[in-house]
């Protein structure tokens, strides 16, 4: 079964206000059997605009991820959120298709060290997009990259999502980011920039 994710990026403007949210947050997703994959930590926006805080958080199943968000012990808390940060909260299940590195890993990289791409994409030209994905390929199983979120039902509970979510793992942040700018990459990357908008950046996970 797909495992089920929270990706949420937000500007926090109220720093005392925000403290209040985050034992509840904690309590309601330890109480799910969810793990932080990301949390804040340091990242470079690779493309678009970013917010100042990320935060990506696995739990077993996509209902789980969905009846975290909505308990109550969780709702208690993000009011405090609401109130002290600006931001999008998306729900989406992971990826279990194809991936381009299985030949050469297992599955993704887990631990200290490992590292993410997150983007958010809007596709306004099919075909071409097609083209990026092929080319796409190349460059992640070079990389050694392994798809955790691939498109996948989502719900925007909180600010707009954008319609198609990707989050890539790699082995560390200097693989995630060269990754990025290997030739392999920048030549797909000349297909997406024609066929879709995006925000993309490279994090450390938590």
């Amino acid at each position: 079964m797909a495992k089920g994710y929270w990706i949420s990026r937000l500007d926090v403007h109220d720093t005392e206000g925000y403290k209040p949210y985050l034992p509840g947050a904690e309590e309601a997703i330890a109480a799910h059997g969810g793990r932080f994959l990301v949390r804040g930590g340091a990242f470079e926006t690779l493309e678009g605009t970013s917010r100042s805080r990320n935060v990506v958080v696995e739990f077993r199943d996509y209902d789980t991820a969905l009846a975290c968000f909505h308990s109550p012990v969780y709702q208690a808390a993000y009011k405090h959120r609401v109130a002290s940060s600006e931001g999008e909260h998306l729900i989406i299940e992971g990826y279990e298709g194809d991936q381009p590195a299985a030949k050469v890993i297992s599955g993704p990289s887990e631990g200290p060290g490992t590292a993410y791409w997150i983007m958010r994409i809007d596709v306004h030209d099919l075909e071409t997009y097609k083209s990026y994905i092929a080319a796409d390929a190349i460059a992640v199983e070079k990389a050694q990259g392994w798809f955790v979120v691939r498109g996948g039902r989502h719900e925007a509970v909180h600010g707009t999502a954008r319609s198609r979510n990707v989050l890539l793992a790699f082995k560390d942040y200097e693989t995630a980011l060269a990754a990025y700018r290997s030739p392999e990459y920048q030549a797909a990357l000349a297909f997406r920039l024609k066929a879709a908008v995006a925000e993309v950046i490279a994090i450390h996970g938590a």
